[in-house]
C-alpha cells in the first residue's frame, strides 16, 4: 500500500489503466451513444492512453526544465502523450484531466491524500474550461463527483482519498442516464464516464494493491442505426474535425470563437503552445481554415458521421484471428495491442502451426514479416488446410507493414476481402531498416566496410554512411521524396540516445505536414525501422 504517489506508481497507473481500457474497449464502444452514437469511445480512449504510455516509455519530452519532481515529470509525460494522441471528444477531455493532475502535482514534494484532492479539483476545472458548452450526465459529471468526494474525505491518507474518488465516480456514472435523456432512451451510462471510472479504479489498485469490486455494466440494448439522439444540435452537423495546433494562446482564443460559430462539441485543450482541437461542423474547410489562421494545424482528422456504422462494429470474435512473427518486446506489445498473437522471430513450422491452432479460430491470417518466415507460413497453410482451418498469408516484410495491415482489419468484410485489404495496406507501406555492416561487401549502393551504417529500403541497400544519425535522416528524406503522409519509427534495443530526437527534429523542420509516430520496438540488430505511408 502506497503512502504517496511516486514516479514508478505513475507509470504503473498508466500501464494498468491502458490494460483495463483495452479489456473493456468493446463494452465502452457499445455504450457510446453520446455525443454521437458512433461506437468508438472505448477505441478512442485506448488510443489516447496508448499515446500516454508511449510518451512515458520513450521519455521524449525535451521541454522538461528540471523543476519538476520525478513523479511530476512522469505525470507531465503522461499528460503530454495523451494530448498528442487524443482521439475523439472523450479522449481530448481525459487528456485535459491528466494535464490538470500534472499541473497540480508536478511541484509537490509528496502526493498524499489532500494533495490528490486538490489535483482532482484542478483537473475538473480544467476539463470544464476546455469544453465550449459543458453538458451534465457526461464524463464531466463523473470527474466532478470524484473531486467532490476527494475533498469531502478530508484525509491525508492517499488510499482513503483515492477510494473515495473512485467510489463517487462510479455512483455518478450510474446517475448519468437521469441527467441525459439520450442515455436514458438507450438504457446505458455515459461511455466516457465509464472509461474514467476504469482509470480511477486502476489508480486505486496501484495505491492499495486491491482492485475495487464493481457490478458488471448492463449490456447496451440492440437498437437500429441512428435511433439514439446526438448531443443537442449535433444532428445538424455532419463532420467531426480534429487536429493538433501549434499556436499562441491569444490566437487560440480567437479561433475558439470562430469554431463555436461554426458548430458544436467544441473542445480545445493545450499545453505550452500545442493544442488539441475537436469540433463538429458542416463546413470542414472553414474549420481547418480557422486553425490555419491561428497557427499551424497538423495531424488533421475528418470523420463523416454518416460513414460511422451503428451499432458498433463487432470485435474480432467471429472465428478470426491474426498471427504475426516479430522480434522485439516493444514490437510484440504493439502487435498484441492490435489483437494479434505474436510468435518470436524465425519460428519453425511446428511453432507457427501451434500458434495458429492456439487461436481456436476457423480463419487465421498470418503476417510473417520476413522472407524466411513467409516460407514457413506457406507450409503452415498446407498443414492447416487438412485440419479444416482457413489460413491466409499476407506477405509482410517488416513489422511496420504488419501494423499497417492490422490497422485496416474489418470483421464485417468477407475473410477473403479482408485479407486483400490487409495486403493492399501492407503494400502501400514502404519500409526500411538501418543497421551496421558486419563485414566488408559489395552492395548495389557501392562497397561497404565492417562497421559502416547501412540503410536498406525494401530489402536493398540504398545508403552507406559513417554516422548513424546522418544516415537515418538522409534515409527518411529519400523515402519521403516519393511521397508520404505518415512516418512510423520503431526504435531498436541498441539505438543510441538522441537518435530519435534528431530524426523527429529533422522531420518537424523539413517535413512539417508529415505525421510522425514513434514506438519503442526493442528489436535487435536494427537501431531503427522506418515505415512511410
Amino acid at each position: 500500500m502506497l503512502d504517496t504517489l511516486d514516479a514508478a506508481a505513475v507509470r504503473r497507473w498508466c500501464a494498468s489503466g491502458l490494460a483495463t481500457l483495452k479489456q473493456h474497449q468493446g463494452e465502452i464502444d457499445e455504450l457510446n451513444v453520446y455525443p454521437v452514437p458512433d461506437g468508438d469511445t472505448g477505441t478512442n480512449l485506448v488510443l489516447t492512453l496508448t499515446s500516454a504510455q508511449q510518451a512515458l516509455a520513450m521519455d521524449l519530452d525535451t521541454r522538461a526544465d528540471g523543476t519538476s519532481t520525478a513523479h511530476g515529470h512522469a505525470l507531465r509525460l503522461m499528460a503530454r502523450g495523451a494530448l498528442l494522441g487524443a482521439r475523439g471528444n472523450s479522449g481530448v477531455i481525459v487528456a485535459q484531466i491528466l494535464r490538470g493532475l500534472a499541473d497540480a502535482l508536478a511541484g509537490e514534494p509528496q502526493v498524499r491524500g489532500r494533495t490528490l484532492a486538490v489535483a482532482l479539483r484542478t483537473a475538473t476545472d480544467a476539463a470544464y474550461a476546455a469544453v465550449a458548452r459543458p453538458v451534465e450526465g457526461t464524463l464531466l459529471s463523473v470527474v466532478s463527483a470524484a473531486a467532490d468526494a476527494a475533498e469531502q474525505a478530508d484525509s491525508d491518507e492517499l488510499r482513503v482519498v483515492a477510494r473515495a474518488a473512485a467510489n463517487a465516480a462510479a455512483t455518478a456514472l450510474a446517475r448519468t442516464p437521469e441527467q441525459l435523456p439520450a442515455l436514458a432512451r438507450a438504457g446505458v451510462v455515459d461511455a466516457g464516464g465509464q472509461g474514467l471510472c476504469l482509470l480511477l479504479d486502476a489508480l486505486v489498485e496501484v495505491v492499495t494493491g486491491e482492485s475495487p469490486e464493481r457490478p458488471a455494466p448492463s449490456p447496451a440494448p440492440d437498437r437500429p442505426p441512428l435511433a439514439v439522439a446526438r448531443e443537442t444540435g449535433s444532428e445538424e452537423y455532419a463532420y467531426e474535425v480534429q487536429f493538433l495546433l501549434d499556436a499562441e494562446p491569444a490566437a487560440v482564443e480567437r479561433m475558439r470563437e470562430s469554431l463555436a460559430a461554426l458548430g458544436d462539441s467544441l473542445v480545445i485543450v493545450g499545453d505550452a503552445g500545442t493544442w488539441q482541437v475537436h469540433v463538429h461542423v458542416n463546413d470542414v474547410g472553414a474549420a481547418i481554415e480557422a486553425g490555419v489562421v491561428a497557427g499551424r494545424p497538423h495531424q488533421i482528422s475528418v470523420t463523416r458521421f454518416a460513414d460511422q456504422p451503428e451499432p458498433a462494429p463487432p470485435r474480432l470474435s467471429d472465428g478470426r484471428a491474426a498471427v504475426v512473427v516479430a522480434a522485439g518486446a516493444g514490437i510484440a506489445e504493439l502487435l498484441a495491442a492490435e489483437g494479434a498473437v505474436v510468435v518470436p522471430g524465425n519460428p519453425s513450422v511446428g511453432e507457427l502451426l501451434d500458434a495458429v491452432r492456439a487461436t481456436g479460430a476457423a480463419r487465421v491470417v498470418v503476417l510473417p514479416n520476413d522472407p524466411d518466415a513467409q516460407a514457413v507460413a506457406n507450409q503452415v497453410v498446407e498443414e492447416t488446410h487438412r485440419l479444416g482451418v482457413e489460413v491466409a498469408v499476407v506477405p509482410t516484410r517488416s513489422p511496420v507493414q504488419a501494423l499497417a495491415a492490422l490497422a485496416v482489419r474489418d470483421p464485417r468484410r468477407r475473410f477473403a476481402d479482408d485479407v486483400i485489404a490487409m495486403a493492399e495496406a501492407a503494400g502501400a507501406c514502404r519500409y526500411a531498416e538501418v543497421c551496421r555492416a558486419s563485414r566488408e561487401a559489395l552492395t548495389v549502393a557501392g562497397p561497404c566496410r565492417a562497421g559502416d551504417v547501412l540503410a536498406l529500403v525494401e530489402g536493398e541497400v540504398n545508403l552507406i554512411g559513417a554516422d548513424l544519425v546522418e544516415t537515418s535522416v538522409e534515409l527518411v528524406d529519400r523515402m519521403l521524396g516519393g511521397g508520404g503522409e505518415l512516418v512510423t519509427l520503431l526504435v531498436g534495443a541498441d539505438a543510441p540516445a538522441g537518435l530519435v530526437d534528431a530524426v523527429r527534429a529533422h522531420l518537424a523542420a523539413h517535413w512539417p505536414f508529415v505525421e510522425v509516430q514513434v514506438y519503442p520496438g526493442g528489436q535487435p540488430h536494427h537501431p531503427l525501422l522506418v515505415g512511410v505511408e
